[in-house]
Protein backbone atom coordinates (compact mmCIF):
# COMPACT_ATOMS: atom_id res chain seq x y z
CA UNK A 1 0.00 0.00 0.00
CA UNK A 2 0.81 3.78 -0.45
CA UNK A 3 2.07 5.88 2.31
CA UNK A 4 -1.36 7.81 1.96
CA UNK A 5 -3.55 4.61 2.49
CA UNK A 6 -0.95 3.24 5.09
CA UNK A 7 -1.49 6.64 6.92
CA UNK A 8 -5.35 5.89 7.50
CA UNK A 9 -5.84 2.35 8.00
CA UNK A 10 -2.31 0.39 9.11
CA UNK A 11 -2.16 -1.04 12.34
CA UNK A 12 -5.63 -0.60 13.28
CA UNK A 13 -8.65 -3.55 12.73
CA UNK A 14 -11.47 -1.31 13.03
CA UNK A 15 -13.88 -4.25 13.73
CA UNK A 16 -13.07 -4.41 16.84
CA UNK A 17 -15.18 -1.54 18.38
CA UNK A 18 -16.62 -0.34 15.27
CA UNK A 19 -14.89 3.06 15.81
CA UNK A 20 -13.55 5.02 12.84
CA UNK A 21 -11.17 6.83 15.17
CA UNK A 22 -8.88 5.03 17.20
CA UNK A 23 -9.61 4.37 20.57
CA UNK A 24 -7.65 6.77 23.29
CA UNK A 25 -6.66 3.70 26.01
CA UNK A 26 -6.29 6.24 28.69
CA UNK A 27 -5.10 3.82 31.35
CA UNK A 28 -2.28 3.32 33.43
CA UNK A 29 -2.72 -0.82 34.12
CA UNK A 30 -4.27 -3.73 32.86
CA UNK A 31 -6.43 -6.81 34.11
CA UNK A 32 -4.24 -9.92 33.50
CA UNK A 33 -7.16 -11.89 34.40
CA UNK A 34 -4.87 -14.96 35.68
CA UNK A 35 -1.67 -14.87 37.48
CA UNK A 36 -0.65 -17.46 34.49
CA UNK A 37 -1.50 -14.70 32.00
CA UNK A 38 0.61 -12.18 33.66
CA UNK A 39 3.60 -14.70 34.41
CA UNK A 40 3.25 -15.30 30.13
CA UNK A 41 3.62 -11.40 29.40
CA UNK A 42 6.37 -10.57 31.28
CA UNK A 43 8.62 -13.04 30.67
CA UNK A 44 7.91 -12.24 26.67
CA UNK A 45 6.13 -15.88 26.14
CA UNK A 46 2.63 -14.17 25.28
CA UNK A 47 2.92 -10.21 23.76
CA UNK A 48 0.22 -7.46 25.13
CA UNK A 49 -0.42 -4.63 27.42
CA UNK A 50 1.32 -4.62 30.98
CA UNK A 51 1.46 -1.13 32.27
CA UNK A 52 1.73 1.84 29.98
CA UNK A 53 5.06 3.02 31.05
CA UNK A 54 5.89 0.18 28.64
CA UNK A 55 3.10 -0.14 26.05
CA UNK A 56 -0.58 0.63 25.38
CA UNK A 57 -2.48 -0.14 22.76
CA UNK A 58 -3.10 3.46 20.97
CA UNK A 59 0.64 3.87 21.59
CA UNK A 60 0.69 0.03 19.63
CA UNK A 61 -1.25 1.67 16.69
CA UNK A 62 0.93 5.30 15.89
CA UNK A 63 4.46 2.49 16.31
CA UNK A 64 3.01 0.29 13.66
CA UNK A 65 1.75 3.27 11.37
CA UNK A 66 5.38 5.33 11.63
CA UNK A 67 7.17 2.07 11.05
CA UNK A 68 5.00 1.51 8.18
CA UNK A 69 5.37 4.59 6.50
CA UNK A 70 9.21 4.67 7.28
CA UNK A 71 8.94 0.97 5.92
CA UNK A 72 10.86 -0.39 9.22
CA UNK A 73 10.70 -3.03 11.21
CA UNK A 74 9.54 -1.54 14.40
CA UNK A 75 8.96 1.53 16.69
CA UNK A 76 8.92 2.81 19.75
CA UNK A 77 7.12 6.17 20.72
CA UNK A 78 8.64 8.26 23.31
CA UNK A 79 7.57 11.51 25.54
CA UNK A 80 9.19 14.13 23.49
CA UNK A 81 11.94 14.00 20.48
CA UNK A 82 14.51 14.14 22.79
CA UNK A 83 13.46 11.36 24.58
CA UNK A 84 14.16 9.15 21.15
CA UNK A 85 17.58 10.52 20.41
CA UNK A 86 18.51 9.76 23.81
CA UNK A 87 16.95 6.04 23.65
CA UNK A 88 18.42 5.31 20.24
CA UNK A 89 21.74 6.78 21.57
CA UNK A 90 21.57 5.21 25.22
CA UNK A 91 20.85 1.55 23.45
CA UNK A 92 23.60 1.48 21.95
CA UNK A 93 26.48 3.04 23.97
CA UNK A 94 27.90 3.19 27.23
CA UNK A 95 30.37 4.68 29.59
CA UNK A 96 34.24 4.39 27.60
CA UNK A 97 32.08 4.51 24.32
CA UNK A 98 32.15 7.34 21.57
CA UNK A 99 29.82 8.49 19.44
CA UNK A 100 29.95 10.64 15.81
CA UNK A 101 27.67 13.24 15.44
CA UNK A 102 27.63 15.57 12.72
CA UNK A 103 28.08 19.63 13.11
CA UNK A 104 24.84 20.65 11.99
CA UNK A 105 22.32 19.53 13.92
CA UNK A 106 19.50 20.89 16.13
CA UNK A 107 21.32 22.99 19.31
CA UNK A 108 19.22 20.65 21.77
CA UNK A 109 20.68 17.58 20.30
CA UNK A 110 24.02 18.86 19.99
CA UNK A 111 24.22 19.83 23.74
CA UNK A 112 22.32 16.67 24.23
CA UNK A 113 25.16 14.13 22.69
CA UNK A 114 28.06 16.50 23.28
CA UNK A 115 27.72 17.69 26.84
CA UNK A 116 25.13 15.91 29.09
CA UNK A 117 26.20 11.93 27.35
CA UNK A 118 29.53 13.01 28.47
CA UNK A 119 28.54 12.89 31.83
CA UNK A 120 27.50 9.02 31.10
CA UNK A 121 30.98 8.71 30.09
CA UNK A 122 29.95 8.85 26.20
CA UNK A 123 32.27 10.52 24.32
CA UNK A 124 31.36 12.72 21.02
CA UNK A 125 33.23 13.28 18.34
CA UNK A 126 31.98 15.76 15.53
CA UNK A 127 32.39 15.44 11.67
CA UNK A 128 31.95 17.75 8.81
CA UNK A 129 28.56 16.26 7.40
CA UNK A 130 28.38 17.87 4.12
CA UNK A 131 31.05 15.62 3.01
CA UNK A 132 31.90 13.58 5.74
CA UNK A 133 35.28 13.53 4.50
CA UNK A 134 36.77 13.29 7.75
CA UNK A 135 34.08 10.96 9.17
CA UNK A 136 36.25 7.66 8.58
CA UNK A 137 39.12 8.58 10.40
CA UNK A 138 37.33 10.05 13.46
CA UNK A 139 36.13 5.98 14.30
CA UNK A 140 37.58 3.91 16.37
CA UNK A 141 37.45 0.38 18.42
CA UNK A 142 34.81 2.36 21.09
CA UNK A 143 32.55 3.78 18.32
CA UNK A 144 29.13 2.64 19.03
CA UNK A 145 26.71 5.23 16.41
CA UNK A 146 27.12 7.75 13.62
CA UNK A 147 24.42 10.44 13.89
CA UNK A 148 23.37 13.00 11.24
CA UNK A 149 19.96 14.94 10.22
CA UNK A 150 18.50 14.74 6.67
CA UNK A 151 17.67 17.98 6.58
CA UNK A 152 19.67 20.29 9.43
CA UNK A 153 17.92 22.25 11.69
CA UNK A 154 18.22 25.42 11.10
CA UNK A 155 20.92 25.12 8.31
CA UNK A 156 18.89 23.44 5.99
CA UNK A 157 21.55 21.26 4.77
CA UNK A 158 21.81 17.90 3.28
CA UNK A 159 24.67 15.87 4.23
CA UNK A 160 26.37 12.95 1.83
CA UNK A 161 24.12 10.78 3.29
CA UNK A 162 25.52 7.61 0.87
CA UNK A 163 28.88 8.10 1.82
CA UNK A 164 27.73 8.06 5.56
CA UNK A 165 25.63 5.13 5.19
CA UNK A 166 29.11 3.40 3.58
CA UNK A 167 31.25 4.00 5.86
CA UNK A 168 28.99 2.80 8.56
CA UNK A 169 28.56 0.27 7.13
CA UNK A 170 32.22 -0.92 6.31
CA UNK A 171 32.79 -0.71 10.30
CA UNK A 172 29.42 -2.39 11.12
CA UNK A 173 28.34 0.94 13.09
CA UNK A 174 24.92 1.96 13.60
CA UNK A 175 23.93 4.68 11.36
CA UNK A 176 20.94 6.96 13.33
CA UNK A 177 18.99 9.73 11.23
CA UNK A 178 16.93 12.03 12.41
CA UNK A 179 14.21 12.35 10.33
CA UNK A 180 12.16 15.32 11.83
CA UNK A 181 12.34 17.97 8.99
CA UNK A 182 11.78 15.44 6.17
CA UNK A 183 9.74 13.19 7.63
CA UNK A 184 8.77 9.69 5.86
CA UNK A 185 6.84 11.22 3.10
CA UNK A 186 9.54 13.55 1.51
CA UNK A 187 12.54 10.70 2.92
CA UNK A 188 12.84 7.73 3.66
CA UNK A 189 16.26 7.07 5.19
CA UNK A 190 16.26 3.38 6.04
CA UNK A 191 15.73 2.98 2.06
CA UNK A 192 19.01 4.29 1.95
CA UNK A 193 20.72 1.64 4.28
CA UNK A 194 19.94 3.52 7.52
CA UNK A 195 19.84 1.69 10.44
CA UNK A 196 17.46 3.91 12.63
CA UNK A 197 15.45 6.56 12.12
CA UNK A 198 14.31 9.37 14.85
CA UNK A 199 11.89 12.30 14.83
CA UNK A 200 10.83 14.86 16.75
CA UNK A 201 6.40 14.01 16.36
CA UNK A 202 5.55 17.27 17.91
CA UNK A 203 6.27 18.76 14.67
CA UNK A 204 5.76 18.18 11.47
CA UNK A 205 4.08 14.38 11.99
CA UNK A 206 1.56 16.45 14.64
CA UNK A 207 1.22 19.63 12.79
CA UNK A 208 -0.74 21.70 14.87
CA UNK A 209 1.73 22.41 18.08
CA UNK A 210 -0.51 20.28 20.48
CA UNK A 211 1.60 17.31 21.43
CA UNK A 212 5.06 15.99 22.96
CA UNK A 213 6.52 12.94 20.87
CA UNK A 214 9.53 11.09 19.62
CA UNK A 215 9.77 8.19 17.18
CA UNK A 216 12.56 5.63 16.86
CA UNK A 217 11.65 3.60 13.84
CA UNK A 218 14.46 0.64 13.00
CA UNK A 219 15.55 -0.78 10.09
CA UNK A 220 14.33 -4.44 8.45
CA UNK A 221 17.14 -6.84 9.18
CA UNK A 222 18.72 -4.84 12.00
CA UNK A 223 19.08 -7.93 13.72
CA UNK A 224 21.54 -9.28 11.29
CA UNK A 225 23.78 -6.59 12.29
CA UNK A 226 23.55 -6.49 16.08
CA UNK A 227 23.90 -10.41 16.53
CA UNK A 228 27.32 -11.58 16.74
CA UNK A 229 28.36 -7.92 16.30
CA UNK A 230 31.30 -7.37 18.92
CA UNK A 231 30.60 -3.52 19.29
CA UNK A 232 27.58 -4.19 20.58
CA UNK A 233 27.94 -7.05 23.24
CA UNK A 234 24.98 -5.84 25.45
CA UNK A 235 22.63 -7.48 22.57
CA UNK A 236 24.36 -10.49 22.68
CA UNK A 237 25.04 -11.03 26.22
CA UNK A 238 22.63 -11.86 29.55
CA UNK A 239 21.26 -8.90 30.42
CA UNK A 240 21.30 -9.76 34.38
CA UNK A 241 17.83 -6.60 35.28
CA UNK A 242 16.17 -9.38 32.88
CA UNK A 243 16.65 -12.52 34.32
CA UNK A 244 19.81 -13.57 32.30
CA UNK A 245 17.38 -12.75 28.62
CA UNK A 246 19.78 -12.45 25.73
CA UNK A 247 18.27 -10.56 23.19
CA UNK A 248 20.12 -11.65 20.24
CA UNK A 249 17.74 -15.05 20.96
CA UNK A 250 14.58 -13.67 20.61
CA UNK A 251 12.32 -13.63 17.40
CA UNK A 252 11.73 -10.03 17.76
CA UNK A 253 13.29 -6.51 16.45
CA UNK A 254 15.93 -6.40 18.98
CA UNK A 255 16.21 -3.12 18.91
CA UNK A 256 13.13 -1.98 19.81
CA UNK A 257 12.67 -4.39 21.91
CA UNK A 258 15.43 -3.34 24.07
CA UNK A 259 14.69 0.27 23.98
CA UNK A 260 10.72 -0.86 25.10
CA UNK A 261 12.48 -3.25 28.06
CA UNK A 262 15.03 -1.60 29.20
CA UNK A 263 15.41 2.43 28.85
CA UNK A 264 11.65 3.16 28.63
CA UNK A 265 11.13 0.56 31.90
CA UNK A 266 13.68 2.04 33.78
CA UNK A 267 13.60 5.67 32.47
CA UNK A 268 10.16 6.21 31.81
CA UNK A 269 10.52 8.67 29.09
CA UNK A 270 6.85 7.22 27.96
CA UNK A 271 4.51 9.02 25.63
CA UNK A 272 0.76 9.80 26.78
CA UNK A 273 -1.76 7.43 25.04
CA UNK A 274 -3.74 10.84 24.46
CA UNK A 275 -0.62 12.43 22.98
CA UNK A 276 -0.38 9.14 20.84
CA UNK A 277 -3.82 9.88 19.80
CA UNK A 278 -3.05 13.31 18.61
CA UNK A 279 -0.29 12.40 16.56
CA UNK A 280 -1.85 9.41 14.64
CA UNK A 281 -4.40 12.44 13.79
CA UNK A 282 -1.45 13.64 12.46
CA UNK A 283 -0.01 11.06 10.62
CA UNK A 284 -3.34 10.84 8.79
CA UNK A 285 -3.00 13.98 6.96
CA UNK A 286 1.07 14.37 6.65
CA UNK A 287 1.16 13.50 3.44
CA UNK A 288 -1.08 16.19 2.06
CA UNK A 289 0.37 18.99 4.83
CA UNK A 290 4.20 17.89 3.93
CA UNK A 291 3.71 19.22 0.34
CA UNK A 292 1.43 22.34 0.79
CA UNK A 293 4.39 23.30 3.11
CA UNK A 294 6.91 22.57 1.01
CA UNK A 295 5.26 24.74 -1.52
CA UNK A 296 4.47 27.72 0.22
CA UNK A 297 8.05 27.25 1.85
CA UNK A 298 9.59 27.68 -2.49
CA UNK A 299 7.56 30.70 -2.57
CA UNK A 300 8.67 32.33 0.48
CA UNK A 301 12.22 31.44 -0.54
CA UNK A 302 12.28 32.32 -3.47
CA UNK A 303 11.14 35.99 -2.58
CA UNK A 304 13.62 36.02 -0.57
CA UNK A 305 16.12 35.19 -2.71
CA UNK A 306 15.65 38.33 -5.01
CA UNK A 307 15.27 40.83 -1.75
CA UNK A 308 18.59 43.10 -1.56
CA UNK A 309 18.57 43.25 2.18
CA UNK A 310 18.86 39.37 2.21
CA UNK A 311 22.11 38.03 2.26
CA UNK A 312 21.54 34.58 1.65
CA UNK A 313 18.87 31.78 1.55
CA UNK A 314 18.96 28.22 2.73
CA UNK A 315 16.17 26.16 0.73
CA UNK A 316 17.72 23.44 -1.53
CA UNK A 317 14.71 22.98 -3.21
CA UNK A 318 15.83 25.87 -5.15
CA UNK A 319 17.04 25.94 -8.12
CA UNK A 320 20.15 28.02 -7.27
CA UNK A 321 20.81 26.48 -4.28
CA UNK A 322 23.98 24.87 -4.03
CA UNK A 323 22.47 21.34 -2.56
CA UNK A 324 19.89 21.26 -5.33
CA UNK A 325 21.28 18.30 -6.48
CA UNK A 326 21.47 16.44 -3.62
CA UNK A 327 17.43 17.49 -2.88
CA UNK A 328 16.52 15.94 -6.09
CA UNK A 329 18.72 12.77 -5.41
CA UNK A 330 17.12 12.06 -2.13
CA UNK A 331 14.09 13.72 -1.74
CA UNK A 332 10.27 13.02 -3.32
CA UNK A 333 10.19 15.46 -5.83
CA UNK A 334 12.95 17.65 -4.63
CA UNK A 335 10.68 19.14 -2.22
CA UNK A 336 12.23 20.24 1.23
CA UNK A 337 9.34 20.71 3.51
CA UNK A 338 8.33 24.04 4.82
CA UNK A 339 11.53 24.71 7.14
CA UNK A 340 14.27 27.46 5.53
CA UNK A 341 16.43 29.77 6.67
CA UNK A 342 17.89 33.34 5.16
CA UNK A 343 20.70 35.58 6.58
CA UNK A 344 20.44 39.55 6.94
CA UNK A 345 23.03 42.42 8.05
CA UNK A 346 23.48 41.75 11.46
CA UNK A 347 21.65 40.91 15.15
CA UNK A 348 19.86 44.05 15.45
CA UNK A 349 18.41 43.81 11.65
CA UNK A 350 17.40 40.20 12.53
CA UNK A 351 15.61 41.63 16.02
CA UNK A 352 13.50 44.12 13.39
CA UNK A 353 12.09 41.76 11.01
CA UNK A 354 10.83 39.49 13.98
CA UNK A 355 9.44 42.16 16.04
CA UNK A 356 7.65 43.38 12.80
CA UNK A 357 6.45 40.26 11.26
CA UNK A 358 2.59 40.07 12.08
CA UNK A 359 1.70 36.20 10.64
CA UNK A 360 4.82 34.75 11.65
CA UNK A 361 4.43 34.02 15.35
CA UNK A 362 8.06 34.24 17.37
CA UNK A 363 8.39 30.56 18.34
CA UNK A 364 10.79 28.22 18.49
CA UNK A 365 8.58 24.83 17.47
CA UNK A 366 8.48 23.92 13.39
CA UNK A 367 6.13 21.71 11.51
CA UNK A 368 3.18 23.87 12.73
CA UNK A 369 0.39 25.05 10.03
CA UNK A 370 0.30 28.47 11.57
CA UNK A 371 3.96 30.20 10.21
CA UNK A 372 6.99 30.81 12.57
CA UNK A 373 10.11 33.22 13.23
CA UNK A 374 13.07 32.31 15.05
CA UNK A 375 16.59 33.84 15.67
CA UNK A 376 18.47 30.44 16.39
CA UNK A 377 21.70 31.99 17.98
CA UNK A 378 19.58 33.71 20.35
CA UNK A 379 17.05 31.22 21.49
CA UNK A 380 17.28 27.29 19.94
CA UNK A 381 21.38 27.39 20.09
CA UNK A 382 21.94 30.04 22.17
CA UNK A 383 23.09 27.22 24.66
CA UNK A 384 26.21 26.69 22.40
CA UNK A 385 29.32 28.41 22.57
CA UNK A 386 30.64 31.15 20.08
CA UNK A 387 32.94 28.30 18.54
CA UNK A 388 30.01 25.85 18.22
CA UNK A 389 28.23 28.58 16.78
CA UNK A 390 30.44 29.13 13.83
CA UNK A 391 31.18 25.61 13.78
CA UNK A 392 27.59 24.81 13.40
CA UNK A 393 27.23 27.32 10.67
CA UNK A 394 24.76 29.60 12.51
CA UNK A 395 25.78 33.31 12.18
CA UNK A 396 23.64 36.11 14.45
CA UNK A 397 22.34 37.56 11.14
CA UNK A 398 20.27 34.01 10.43
CA UNK A 399 16.86 33.89 10.77
CA UNK A 400 15.04 29.99 10.69
CA UNK A 401 11.45 30.14 8.99
CA UNK A 402 8.69 27.80 9.53
CA UNK A 403 6.31 28.38 7.05
CA UNK A 404 2.83 27.28 7.45
CA UNK A 405 -0.27 26.81 5.77
CA UNK A 406 -1.66 30.44 5.14
CA UNK A 407 -1.84 31.64 1.57
CA UNK A 408 1.99 32.13 1.18
CA UNK A 409 1.30 35.85 -1.17
CA UNK A 410 0.16 36.70 2.58
CA UNK A 411 3.03 35.80 3.79
CA UNK A 412 5.21 37.34 1.29
CA UNK A 413 3.55 40.07 2.08
CA UNK A 414 4.50 40.27 5.82
CA UNK A 415 7.85 39.71 4.98
CA UNK A 416 7.93 42.55 2.41
CA UNK A 417 7.07 44.54 5.24
CA UNK A 418 9.36 43.85 7.81
CA UNK A 419 12.21 43.72 6.07
CA UNK A 420 11.61 47.52 4.88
Amino acid sequence: MTQETLALHHGYDKRAFGTMSVPIYQTTAYDFETAEHAANLFALKELGPIYTRLNNPTTDILEARIAALENGEAAIATASGQAAIFCAIANLAAVGDTIIVAKKVYGGSTTLLTHTLKRFGIKAKVFESDHADDLEALIDENTKAIFFEALSNPQIAIPNIEKIVAIAQKYNIISVCDNTVATPILFQPLNHGVDVSVHSASKYICGQGSALGGLVVEAKGLNAKLIGNPRYPHFNEPDESYHGLVYAQLPFPIFSLRIRLSLIRDIGATISPYNSWLLIQGLETLSLRIKEHSRNAYKVASFLKSHPKVKHVSYPALESDALHGRAKQYFKDGMTSGLLSFEVEGLEFAKHILNTTKLFSVVVNIGDSKSIITHPASTTHQQLSRDELERSGIKEGMIRLSVGLENADDLIEDLKVALG
